[in-house]
């Protein structure tokens, strides 16, 4: 077997078993095929990129994607120091300026000199130890030899990016900056609207015309699986009139202290960048066609002469069916010398998906090192993570993001309502992390 590591793809979780394994001392080749190919969602030549929203979500260790943040700091983990690194304003959320944060992991793996970039499409893996992480938008040729070859089968799902708007066209005067429960600084623009405003709006938005998913079929297309934590905001709202006001739109917590109330609805934009010149509309996933974007979003009062700088997209994401494929480590069970890392797996985010490739790039790292693997235990959300897709749960294998339901239960009740639970659960988890750091040395 070679003494070196390959890992194919440079997204979050590619970059991530990269770092991992060239900080201890492995050779690695990674493998990306940008800028000589790009997926349906790829723009930019840099590593990391990030396709949808710009926010990487809650920063408390007291929510579980915040506290598997917190693990990963811990660890070294080269994605949470880039984060950290171009984080811009967005109340108790970690939103980063996403091409300050792509050029800085661009440039860490780069002039790592462990790391060699290959830019090549790779369509098979041979005898050396390598890391699949060509993500969920994979080339069709790589998905079909994974299917083929290594899986046996593929599965798939759509997912849908918000509309991005320039700052400048925002209408101050209708608009006003705050966070909800006025947590954090008031980093948050939001739109507010009258129960007749949200009417015409809502009745708008579940008539409008919806873009051909030109890459399937039309059986495929009524087979259409959407990931519920990424839903278009147009399938939610044809669900019912009312279930945007418990969902992207809800208004509590959100005062204009303007008039000293809150309003029937009240959508909300996150910055996009570090200088605060671009806004993404929070929860507009969607795949409206672009001329029905422009129409119905400038309803939304405060948008009405709203300038663009990118329309929703929609695209395919594809995951495997892991339970069934993978251990606790991203290691395929059919060829040893195989672990995969990223949405493919099965697990849904940006800070999740880094996870994953954190734990396949390490034990991948220790493969090739001759060293025993180290299974994170589920008390920790990064086991958590790898022990839902290496077991599933008990209905069909879907995506998941983090959450505490798949962390190890406390031995005891807590009392002090769910956050004193949850401080809790991120007590052990640290702890936890903590005494393996001592055995990834």
């Amino acid at each position: 077997m070679e003494n070196k590591l390959k890992i194919y793809g440079a997204g979050l979780a590619g970059c991530e078993a990269a770092w991992q394994a060239a900080e201890r001392g492995v050779s690695v080749e990674l493998y990306e095929m940008k800028p000589k190919k790009y997926s349906p969602a790829h723009h930019s030549e840099g590593f990391a990129e990030l396709v949808c929203s710009n926010s990487l979500r809650s920063d408390s260790i007291t929510n579980a994607v915040g506290l598997l943040k917190e693990e990963l700091r811990r660890m070294g983990s080269l994605v949470m120091q880039a984060a950290d690194a171009t984080r811009v304003p967005a109340g108790s959320a970690l939103a980063v300026d996403r091409d300050k944060f792509s050029a800085y992991i661009t440039e860490k793996i780069s002039n790592h000199p462990n790391i060699t970039v290959i830019n090549e499409e790779m369509c098979e893996v041979g005898d050396g130890v390598t890391v699949i992480a060509t993500g969920p938008l994979t080339s069709d040729k790589m998905s079909e030899y994974i299917s083929r070859e290594l899986v046996g089968e593929g599965l798939h799902f759509f997912d849908a990016a918000a509309p991005i708007v320039d700052a400048d066209t925002i209408n101050m005067d209708i608009a006003f900056f705050a966070s909800r429960y006025d947590k954090g600084d008031a980093d948050y623009i939001n739109c507010p609207m009258s129960e007749e405003q949200y009417n015409a709006f809502w009745q708008e938005l579940i008539g409008a015309k919806e873009a051909e998913l030109k890459d399937f079929d039309k059986d495929e297309q009524k087979k259409l699986k959407v990931f519920e934590g990424c839903m278009p905001v147009e399938v939610m709202a044809k669900r019912g009139r009312d279930t945007l006001l418990f969902g992207p739109l809800k208004p509590v917590g959100l005062v204009d202290k303007r008039v000293g109330k809150t309003s029937h609805a009240v959508v909300q934009l996150r910055r996009e960048n570090a200088e605060g010149t671009m806004y993404n509309l929070v929860g507009f996933q969607t795949h409206l066609t672009f001329p029905e974007q422009r129409r119905v979003f400038r309803m939304i009062p405060g948008l009405e002469n709203a300038e663009f700088l990118r329309y929703g997209i929609m695209h395919r994401n594809t995951y495997i069916n892991s339970p069934e494929k993978l251990d606790a480590t991203y290691n395929l069970l059919s060829r040893d010398n195989v672990y995969f890392a990223g949405q493919m797996t099965g697990v849904e985010g940006y800070i999740e998906s880094c996870g994953s490739g954190f734990v396949a790039g390490l034990n991948a790292a220790r493969r090739v090192l001759g060293q025993e693997s180290i299974v994170f235990p589920r008390t920790t959300m990064i086991g958590a993570m790898a022990s839902y897709v290496s077991h599933g749960g008990n209905t069909d294998f879907v995506p998941m993001n983090a959450n505490f339901g798949i962390i190890e239960p406390l031995p005891m009740r807590v009392k002090g309502g769910k956050i004193a639970k949850y401080e809790k659960y991120a007590e052990r988890a640290l702890a936890e992390i903590d005494v393996i750091k001592q055995k990834m040395m």
